[in-house]
């Protein structure tokens, strides 16, 4: 059961991490920490067969909330685009026939 609690605890700071580096601007670091609670989430889910009742009571009442909030945090997320949208430009030098060189 300490695994699981120490799990949903790191779980829940990434997601605080998150939503205060969201707070700053910093979206590089938020996105790093909801991927951070999103995999933990995830191998919680992954164990979810093999936990007790207990321990299935634990982790449903503390993961629901804390799923929540890690989508309320992506959501506040910008969308990632590219930089720009430039045509490509020809190089004349790959139309040219390369020089020999003669020795």
């Amino acid at each position: 059961m300490d695994a699981l609690l120490k799990q949903l605890a790191e779980a829940s700071m990434a997601v605080g991490e998150a939503e205060d580096a969201l707070d700053e601007g910093a979206n590089t670091t938020a996105r790093d920490r909801l991927d951070d609670a999103a995999a933990t989430l995830a191998d919680l889910r992954e164990r979810w067969p093999e936990l007790s009742g207990p321990e299935r009571t634990l982790v449903g009442k503390t993961a629901a909330p804390l799923r929540s909030r890690l989508d309320a945090a992506e959501a506040r997320l910008p969308k990632l685009s590219a930089l720009s949208q430039a045509p490509v430009e020809a190089d004349p030098e790959d139309e040219q026939e390369p020089e020999l060189d003669a020795r």
